[in-house]
């Protein structure tokens, strides 16, 4: 916790400090890359530095734990620090990296606010900062020790062993250890680090679920990132998604992170599930719904994915072999074009009975029009604003905040 004079003094300059963030955490990162160019080159990703979206993390998660740290003086934001550590662990942050990053974003807070910047205030967002530090440094610690790596040294050759196309934007690679080894153990939900070497030297890296449970392999599902006119929440064009559409087909060898990621199915449980994603959002989810259709789940699952239509719907054909598989599953589909006006169909649930499993709707979801069940769990991946949207669906519908969990691809804030 913090020291009664430090939590003094945070909480004075806390409008300050958050009413600056955007500007701090901008001239951070030039300082930081000006420094470190590699840092830019092999670490961070230059596409959400270009679109300003891991500037917006870092502001958010520095706010966030100062402000729980004053109003919750006796705990931590243990959500907050475990997405953080599993991300950078998969990325093999090091202990030793974060005295670098203090250096530069104290340099970018008295720069940008002067005379304000006190000894005492430093002193107090010192210990802000590495109260934060130690305590995601502790986690990323024990985090690589489970996966069986330290010191961040995370990377594994990986070779392709097969490619599927499952849409025009989406393909599916399939994963298998290069050094004839076992293959990490892994829960539904969890996520892969991809790094690979890019035409002007840099090792980028990014983050793909695992969207299935192929035997003796991993496997990842990847869209195209495009940088569209008119799709903000695609952003510039995807290095590293551009990389494996246009020269990753079968044989190559990529440097992959062992599975990491807090948003998992549980190991236990007989309640009923909600599944809702909109476009690339359904791998994790298809993930979890490949792992529970293996498993002979029993339980009550309903699947609501958004899509701009039946054919940009990625895992379109497996999500309706897998709930057809399973013995109390439906499918609710929402496509904004070329949707059928009646079901895509009805069939045998695993159980023998028969029941319409696929469900399909023209226009945005709305999880209003369905009767959840009591007790649902919700996991919740897409762009943020349909997250957003969709959490607003389910508090209104009597889902508590604590049954809906999320994932966010790449540096996205806490809803």
């Amino acid at each position: 916790m913090l020291s009664p004079k430090s939590a003094e003094t945070v909480r004075a300059t806390l409008p300050a400090v958050s009413g600056a963030l955007g500007e701090i955490t901008a001239l951070f990162y030039r300082k930081l890359f000006a420094a470190h160019p590699e840092l830019l080159r092999d670490l961070f990703n230059r596409g959400n530095q270009a679109n300003g979206t891991q500037r917006q993390a870092l502001a958010g998660s520095i706010a966030g734990f100062a402000g729980h740290l004053l109003d919750h003086p006796d705990s931590r934001p243990d959500a907050l620090l475990a997405r953080i550590a599993h991300k950078h662990a998969s990325l093999g942050v090091r202990a030793d990296q974060y005295p670098i990053v203090r250096e530069h974003l104290f340099a970018a807070i008295a720069e940008v606010l002067g005379d304000a910047v006190t000894d005492d205030v430093v002193r107090a967002w010192d210990e802000v900062y590495w109260l934060m530090a130690q305590a995601l440094i502790a986690v990323e610690r024990r985090l690589m020790a489970e996966a069986g790596v330290r010191d961040g040294v995370v990377w594994r050759p990986y070779r392709v062993a097969g490619r599927i196309e499952e849409t025009d934007e989406v393909a599916t690679f399939l994963l298998r250890p290069a050094d004839g080894g076992p293959v990490p153990a892994f829960r539904p939900g969890q996520y892969v680090s991809v790094q690979v070497q890019l035409p002007d030297g840099a090792r980028q890296i990014r983050q793909y679920s695992l969207s299935g449970e192929p035997d003796g392999g991993l496997q990842i599902s990847v869209k195209r990132v495009t940088g569209r006119a008119g799709a903000p929440d695609d952003g510039p064009a995807g290095e590293v998604s551009g990389y494996l559409h246009a020269q990753v087909h079968g044989g190559e060898i990529l440097q992959v992170s062992p599975p990491f990621g807090d948003v998992v199915l549980p190991e236990e449980g007989d309640g009923p599930l909600l599944f809702a994603s909109a476009g690339i959002g359904c791998t994790p989810m298809v993930g979890m719904l490949t792992h529970l259709a293996a498993t002979g789940s029993r339980r009550r699952i309903i699947t609501a994915h958004a899509d701009h239509s039946p054919a940009t719907h990625p895992f379109r054909t497996d999500l309706h072999r897998l709930t057809g598989k399973l013995a109390h599953a439906t499918a609710e589909l929402w496509y904004e074009e070329g949707a059928p006006d009646d079901n895509e169909g009805a069939g045998q649930g695993a159980g023998g009975s028969a029941v319409d499993t696929v469900t399909v709707r023209r226009g945005l979801m709305d999880l209003t029009q369905l009767a959840l069940p009591a007790g649902t769990t919700a996991y919740l991946c897409g762009p943020v604003p349909f997250m957003k949207a969709v959490r607003t669906q389910l508090l209104e519908s009597g889902v508590p905040s604590g049954a809906i969990h999320y994932e966010v691809f790449g540096p996205g804030p806490v809803l």
